[in-house]
C-alpha cells in the first residue's frame, strides 16, 4: 500500500500563509482519494480538505472554505494544502489520508492510510 510523508508545518503569526505537502510512495498514487485531516489537542481528528482521484473533485470543512487550498500533482506524486489568512484555531497536527474504500470521504474511518503529521501553530 502507499506510504505518506507530510511536510511543511511550523509556526506562523494569524493572518500568513503556509503550505503542507504529503508525499506518497508505493502503490499507484491514482488510486487513492487524499485527504486532510487536523487533530488539536483534547480534540478529534476532524476533516479539513480531500480531493478526488483524478483530482476533478474538491470538498472543504466550512471553517477553511476560502482560505484552503487543496491540490494534487499525479507526476510528482504529492498533495499539498495552502493555507492562507490562517487563525490561531487552525492550530492543531496536521495529517495526510489515502483512501481506496468506499465510504464517506470527510469521515477518517474511511481512510486506510495516514502520514505521520505535521504541526501547525498559528499566534495571534
Amino acid at each position: 500500500q502507499v506510504q505518506l510523508v507530510e511536510s511543511g508545518g511550523g509556526l506562523v503569526q494569524a493572518g500568513g500563509s503556509l503550505r503542507l505537502s504529503c508525499a506518497a510512495s508505493g502503490r499507484t498514487f491514482i488510486d487513492y482519494s487524499m485527504g486532510w485531516f487536523r487533530q488539536a489537542p483534547g480534540k478529534e481528528r476532524e476533516f479539513v480538505a480531500a480531493v478526488s482521484q483524478e483530482g476533478a473533485i474538491t470538498l472543504y470543512e466550512d471553517s477553511v472554505k476560502g482560505r484552503f487550498t487543496i491540490s494534487r500533482d499525479s507526476n510528482r506524486d504529492t498533495v499539498d494544502l495552502q493555507m492562507n489568512d490562517l487563525k490561531p484555531e487552525d492550530t492543531a497536527v496536521y495529517y495526510c489520508a489515502a483512501k481506496t474504500a468506499a465510504g464517506q470521504i470527510t469521515s477518517t474511518l474511511s481512510y486506510d492510510v495516514w502520514g505521520q503529521g505535521t504541526q501547525v501553530t498559528v499566534s495571534s
